[in-house]
């Protein structure tokens, strides 16, 4: 036989992990450090073992069964391997209990986790991310019977008596407005509520619970008259007849992850408040998932540039392994300065929220907080398909074909720019967080981040773009079209510098430790622009259309 290529190999997700392993030493006390090394290790050990059985199997979507044999509706869904390892991983290891800890480091222990099986679970965590925003808007909602009676479910240690819920808020009138929704909930004469009407993607769909919005009968139209209520889906092992699956969606990725269209027949409902303003109560539960949404963008990231570096060592081309290749090792290195300031944006995220949830952060960090979340999920979600496509193309025709698994990758990753709001709503947002005190928590944040920097051209470029992003906000703020117009430019410039600041305080921290790679990172980052922002010609546009 000639000439085989070696396929690339993934190295121990954790172990060989300097960035995380880095942020873990930098962050946590030692006494944290030790009791989450056995759990990041295992969930380390288990997304190599899950690399290895994806490209020795054939990759398999859910089934959807509506009726049995005889003629009843049963709504079975058949879920893949690692689907049904899900509970087991995800109890055994904390992977969602660990959020919800009585300290501050709790997300940044959750995300840590999160990030290392993500991909190994083909995408359970969807769910995953669901159940936990679902506990923390009814923890935000106070409603103390429906904590008693979900949480308890829903943050279990125990697969037994582990929950999943969804989140059923899209219909067929629109995705992210959601003021068309057309589920009704009524009350029955003994006071029970139940919700009839269509959900067009519903998560979590073979979960236990699920959260909904709804109009009560008789509402006023529009968002505000909206309420929020927590289901039940299942009645013991068999799911109630008042949720009907139509379909499962064919999705262009996340083929393991059972999205479904459904409708509700009178599914019992409770309110978790009051019967309005349910898109404010949900608004807990969406900062949770964006979260998860930006950890996730991240972990695609760290697999595609892990596995084409690994490659280019195995793969010779005119003489010399690729990584010897000065191209395609400059190739390489920006991919990598890349994902790493991704890296630090979306753990500093992770951290902050864990420190407002538990009231050790200071106003300045709350007010961040609102800001940075919805620039690390936008960016974040854009930047993965970005270096999920570059990484496929370093392994040339093989990266086309489906076995390798590469393809999926890239699938995969364009949902997250799409997941939980999409660039445009979430740059939108953000100008909503620039209208109160994040501009200032901004500032004050950047220049905390860079006060140990030696690097004075790069902490330099960082004060300058932010100053042009804080004048371009400031010249055009009562410009509302064109405002809106630049908006995404607006919001990525201001994600790339707070990610360049917080890379120079870790590469200051690495310096100090013998490792100048994040310095290295830092730089390569600062060389590829941070200025994204753009003054649209409306004219232009509107001839353009």
């Amino acid at each position: 036989m000639g000439f085989l290529q070696d396929a690339p190999q993934l190295a121990h997700p954790y172990r060989d992990d300097r960035l995380l392993t880095a942020l873990l030493d930098r962050c946590l006390p030692m006494d944290r450090r030790t009791a989450l090394d056995a759990d990041l290790d295992a969930l380390g050990d288990y997304a190599q073992m899950a690399w290895k059985r994806a490209s020795a199997t054939t990759r398999r979507k859910p089934v959807l069964t509506q009726w049995d044999a005889w003629g009843r509706r049963v709504d079975r869904i058949e879920l893949t391997t690692a689907w049904q390892e899900g509970p087991q991983l995800t109890t055994h290891h904390a992977v969602l209990a660990a959020g919800h800890d009585s300290h501050p480091c709790a997300r940044l222990e959750e995300f840590a986790r999160v990030y290392l099986y993500h991909l190994a679970s083909e995408f359970y965590t969807c769910p995953l991310a669901m159940t936990d925003g679902a506990a923390t808007a009814l923890k935000a909602a106070g409603n103390r019977a429906l904590i008693e009676r979900a949480l308890p479910h829903f943050l279990s240690r125990d697969p037994a008596t582990f929950w999943l819920s969804g989140q059923w808020m899209t219909e067929t009138p629109g995705g992210s407005d959601v003021g068309n929704t057309e589920t009704i909930a009524r009350r029955d004469p003994d006071g029970q509520w139940r919700l009839y009407g269509r959900k067009w993607f519903s998560s979590a769909v073979v979960g236990e619970a699920a959260l909904a919005l709804a109009r009560p009968e008789g509402g006023e139209p529009g968002t505000a008259a909206l309420a929020l209520f927590y289901v039940e889906t299942m009645d013991g092992s068999q799911r109630k007849p008042q949720l009907v699956i139509d379909r499962l969606k064919n999705k262009l990725g996340t083929h393991e992850l059972p999205t479904a269209e459904i409708h509700l027949e009178g599914l019992p409902a409770w309110p978790v408040g009051e019967l309005a303003h349910g898109v404010r109560q949900v608004a807990p539960m969406l900062n949770v998932t964006r979260t998860w949404n930006a950890i996730c963008a991240v972990a695609s990231m760290a697999r595609a540039v892990h596995l084409a570096r690994d490659y280019a060592r195995r793969r010779h081309a005119f003489g010399k392994a690729l990584v010897d290749q000065p191209l395609h090792a400059h190739t390489l290195a920006g991919m990598q300065a890349e994902f790493e300031a991704a890296f630090a944006l979306a753990f500093e995220v992770a951290h902050l929220l864990g420190r407002v949830e538990h009231d050790a952060a200071t106003p300045q960090e709350a007010a961040l907080l609102r800001l940075l979340t919805p620039l690390a999920k936008l960016w974040t979600g854009k930047l993965a398909v970005k270096l999920c496509s570059e990484a496929m193309e370093c392994f040339g025709g093989a990266g086309y074909i489906e076995d390798t698994g590469l393809p999926q990758l890239l699938r995969d990753a364009q949902v997250y720019a799409i997941w939980e709001g999409t660039t445009n709503v979430l740059s939108l947002d953000s100008l909503r967080a620039l209208a109160g005190k994040a501009p200032g928590a901004l500032h004050e944040a950047i220049g905390h981040w860079l006060a140990d920097n030696d690097d004075m051209h790069a902490a330099s470029t960082i004060q300058h773009v932010l100053d042009a992003a804080t004048h371009w906000l400031d010249h055009h703020g009562q410009q509302r079209d064109t405002l809106e117009a630049g908006a995404r430019g607006l919001a990525i410039t201001l994600a790339r510098c707070a990610a360049a600041a917080l890379l120079a305080r870790q590469a200051a921290w690495s310096k100090q430790r013998g490792d100048m790679r994040p310095g290295a990172a830092l730089r390569r980052f600062i060389s590829h622009g941070l200025d994204r922002l753009v003054t649209p010609n409306s004219t232009d546009t509107t001839l353009l259309l």
